[in-house]
């Protein structure tokens, strides 16, 4: 049995009711919303965000809290975030005109851009029913900001897109937002259903860190691992302009020893044209730059450690610390 199966199996009664209510509330009388859900259930994906919300709520002793919410509110949480990062990519794939997510046709490739808009809506509104029926006004305080956050990420991404001159710490500022902010409200779920509010700011603190590194692997995987294993293109962020972190540092390294690569560099991602994939991406390993920023992710992921190290000990803190170990060693 691998990490990532063990930490799954120690919450699987909590994760299929998780898997349940997604199903349940993916479907609408409005066949197309319908279709488009079971679309996106079938598409896979590691469920990691809701798997968070589960451990956290175990973490701090949900199930035998003595508060008087429903004992389901973990689950009903767990939905929420991944309804919540479904919609996210949803609109995320329209923005960035993506054909391939987990090795399948996205959304918006086989039913249109105005569909898969459309339908990201129809989830967030979902996710917020789910939220007023956990009745918990600190819920809604930490998912209303994480949204407000999570958009402002988006927004600073477009912003960047196709300029290769941002530097490494407004990208991670992007990351911070982008990603590491749902990461954060999911960990952050167990002291709140618990109402041990001296640790949300430690475990607001590991999650954002742990989403860090969890975005900064994939950026390194980009370029490193095959469409196959990814389950989308190789040089997907490339060729829509994203100067993620491999790119900032290939070019800040030729900009020193071979000026002539970073321009090529430079060139492609104001362009977006990418018909030299290939010797592109073997220009960028040629650099330091994906080991660079795997080592950047270990540091996250090291801060994400210490900040769980100041939690209650328990089986569930030490399969929070292996889905830390399984994000940095994962390859795809």
């Amino acid at each position: 049995m691998s990490n990532f199966e063990m930490i799954r199996s120690l919450v699987e009664q909590e994760q299929k009711a998780c898997d349940d209510l997604i199903k349940e509330c993916l479907q609408s009388r409005v066949e197309l919303i319908s279709r488009v859900g079971d679309h996106i259930v079938q598409s896979g994906g590691k469920r990691l965000r809701p798997l968070l919300v589960l451990l956290s709520a175990k973490a701090f002793g949900y199930d035998n809290s003595t508060n008087t919410q429903s004992k389901i509110g973990h689950i009903q949480l767990a939905a929420t975030i991944e309804l919540f990062h479904t919609a996210s990519l949803l609109h995320d794939d329209v923005v960035d005109r993506s054909e391939l997510r987990r090795g399948k046709p996205t959304a918006n490739k086989i039913w249109g851009e105005q569909t898969s808009v459309l339908v990201g809506d129809y989830l967030y509104s979902r996710a917020f029913q789910l939220m007023v029926d956990v009745n918990n006004m600190k819920v809604l305080e930490i998912m209303a900001l994480a949204s407000n956050q999570m958009a402002e990420g988006e927004v600073l991404q477009l912003l960047n897109c196709h300029n290769p001159d941002i530097t490494e710490e407004n990208y991670m500022q992007v990351i911070f937002h982008k990603t590491g902010t749902l990461f954060a409200a999911a960990s952050q779920m167990g002291p709140v259903l618990t109402q041990q509010n001296e640790y949300i700011d430690t475990m607001f603190q590991f999650g954002r860190c742990l989403g860090t590194a969890f975005q900064l692997v994939d950026d390194a995987l980009d370029y490193s691992v095959s469409s196959e294993e990814m389950g989308k293109n190789m040089g997907d962020d490339l060729s829509e302009g994203k100067p993620t972190l491999p790119l900032i540092r290939a070019i800040l390294e030729f900009d020193k020893k071979n000026p002539a690569y970073a321009n090529i560099l430079r060139d492609a991602i104001k362009s977006g044209k990418t018909d030299n994939m290939n010797e592109l991406i073997d220009i960028v390993k040629s650099t330091n730059a994906i080991s660079y920023t795997y080592d950047i992710a270990k540091q996250q992921s090291i801060l994400a450690i210490e900040y769980l190290k100041q939690i209650p000990s328990s089986p569930y803190r030490e399969c929070l610390e292996k889905m830390v170990e399984f994000t940095i060693a994962r390859h795809y």
